[in-house]
């Protein structure tokens, strides 16, 4: 009879109906999800302004580089291109490649893995600015056929897009040019490096177009990405709906809450 009247018991507190959380523990969840809520949709809104920001990027730089090539800017224009202005504007310079050794610098192109061939260029107008005349394979230095790509003497026209310098070279892989080791194209160090006055050369560089149809020739040019993938529209959407998600699950948890305390009362 005991053993029957506990499982009795046991089957009777089971039915109970679930009580209510209690204030407290109530608005810490509820804070919670406000929080979530209110980092989500500036989350979203973040999104949102990159969309902006990456649409009129690739409408800048389609405008840009299809465009004819404008002259260089000079010293002049050289604070507004500190502060991010004219990235992929199609260029022309006139001038002679000063004398030494390129430049190498690690990195990759459609092409493969290799270095890109930095050599300075001493415009007509009084000012140097750094060329990357195209890609190399990483096999090529060391080589007889490495010794030809001399820039060419004499005066010389060409053209190109205007690319902002990648300072230091990462954490990963910082330059080194104290051992001629470049993984990305910092003009202020390089010109350094090559012992050039930094305030005669320009704060860019220029990735030179490519060669006429039909070459074969190394270095490379003429592989500029300027495609670049926009993903934020997906993003966005995915943000705004976990703020959505947040506050559903609010409202349900609330309204749940609401239903239990209106029962135990009576009401």
């Amino acid at each position: 009879m005991d053993q029957a009247a506990a499982e009795i018991g046991t089957a009777q507190t089971d039915l109970q109906p679930c009580r209510p959380r209690s204030g407290r523990l109530l608005a810490a969840w509820m804070l919670l999800a406000a929080a979530l809520f209110g980092v989500f949709i500036l989350l979203g809104n973040w999104q949102v302004r990159r969309l902006h920001w990456k649409l009129d990027l690739i409408r800048d730089v389609a405008a840009r580089v299809h465009a004819p090539p404008v002259a260089a800017p000079g010293p002049a224009q050289w604070p507004q291109i500190a502060r991010g202005r004219q990235q992929y504007l199609h260029v022309r310079l006139h001038g002679r490649f000063l004398e030494g050794a390129p430049t190498l610098v690690h990195g990759t192109s459609r092409l493969g893995y290799g270095f890109w061939v930095i050599a300075p260029l001493r415009t007509d107008r009084g000012f140097t600015v750094l060329v990357n005349r195209g890609y190399i394979p990483a096999t090529l230095p060391g080589t007889p056929a490495y010794a030809k790509l001399a820039p060419p003497t004499g005066e010389t026209s060409l053209s190109g897009l205007l690319r902002f310098p990648e300072p230091g070279g990462g954490f990963l892989r910082p330059n080194q040019p104290a051992r001629g080791q470049w993984y990305s194209r910092d003009t202020a160090a390089i010109a350094s490096a090559r012992g050039l006055p930094p305030v005669q050369v320009a704060p860019y560089f220029i990735d030179a177009d490519a060669a006429p149809a039909g070459s074969s020739t190394w270095p490379r040019a003429g592989l500029t990405v300027t495609h670049f993938p926009n993903n934020h529209l997906g993003y966005l959407i995915t943000w705004y709906l976990m703020a959505l998600m947040v506050a559903a699950a609010a409202f349900y948890a609330g309204r749940e809450e609401l239903r239990l305390r209106r029962k135990i009362r009576g009401e």
